[in-house]
């Protein structure tokens, strides 16, 4: 068992090799799909939040790296690993994770389809990964200003999201239930970008309740509160989803101004928000 275990660890430091030369950052992973270096704070009394800021290992997602030599000293640290991560949402792809799952006795496939359906978007050729368990984890990419969240379940049932601060197990790694795979006609292609209807779905819920109404003589009042509502961690995201709703109901040219004021009073500098702005223009089929 060692011998074998030594060997998938060679192969899990070179997949992940592989994937760090395509500007993916890795981390290693234990066989329960886990991050295989434990916290260096996990027995403090009283631990701070860390990100690595203490230059130790053992701080998950954000040890991951596209650096070769670091990535090799991931891997030194934790020669028990049997397969990597790729944490999403860094750059330059911005990685999202669509992980479709069967263990729940749902069809996640089929349940993505009929999103699809519902709201008009297509999933385009991407890169696709095939679980132990039958599922599949789809690659996409997001825009480099626009924070997706982790989801479980609220997607739809059987629907996983990867986003920011989450990760994805890579082809190649090996766990207890068998061998992550990409699938053979996704292996030469890159992960596709994210379609603008999907990733608005993939945004947090918006608290509507909130807004006035555009109908109601607001004139877009209702988004610059959504925006100045914003904390810390949110405020790309509620600019990006107000400016999206701003340009669907045909006043995002209007409202640019108001909206920039509204991202500078959550902290954002004007650049940010004039390019989260143009961002959402783009996304929404129109010039910014």
């Amino acid at each position: 068992m060692a011998t074998t275990d030594r060997q998938a660890t060679t192969l899990a430091l070179a997949h992940a090799l592989s994937a760090a030369e395509r500007g993916l950052a890795v981390i290693p992973l234990s066989r329960t799909k886990l991050p295989a270096l434990r916290s260096p704070h996990r027995d403090d009394p009283d631990p701070a939040p860390c990100h690595g800021e203490c230059g130790r290992f053992g701080h998950g997602v954000y040890d991951a790296s596209t650096d070769p030599a670091r990535i090799r000293e991931l891997f030194a640290a934790a020669p028990w690993a049997t397969g990597y991560g790729i944490a999403c949402g860094l750059p330059p792809h911005h990685l999202i994770g669509i992980d479709l799952d069967t263990k729940s006795g749902t069809d996640a496939s089929a349940a993505l389809r009929e999103l699809a359906l519902r709201h008009l978007f297509t999933i385009p050729p991407t890169v696709v990964v095939l679980t132990p368990s039958g599922g599949r984890h789809l690659w996409l990419t997001g825009p480099p200003d626009v924070v997706v969240p982790n989801s479980a379940g609220r997607l739809a049932p059987g629907i996983d999201i990867r986003g920011a601060g989450g990760y994805l197990v890579g082809p190649g790694s090996r766990t207890d239930h068998g061998v992550y795979s990409t699938a053979p006609a996704t292996s030469h292609i890159g992960p596709a970008p994210c379609p603008r209807a999907l990733l608005r779905l993939l945004l947090p819920p918006p608290r509507t309740h909130h807004l006035t109404p555009l109908s109601a003589g607001g004139h877009g009042q209702g988004l610059v509160q959504f925006v100045l509502a914003a904390h810390e961690g949110q405020r790309n995201t509620r600019l990006f989803w107000a400016a999206c709703r701003a340009y669907e109901d045909g006043i995002g040219p209007a409202l640019v101004d108001p909206l920039v004021e509204a991202a500078l009073n959550t902290g954002l500098t004007e650049r940010e928000a004039r390019a989260t702005i143009a961002s959402a223009a783009r996304m929404t089929g129109h010039r910014p």
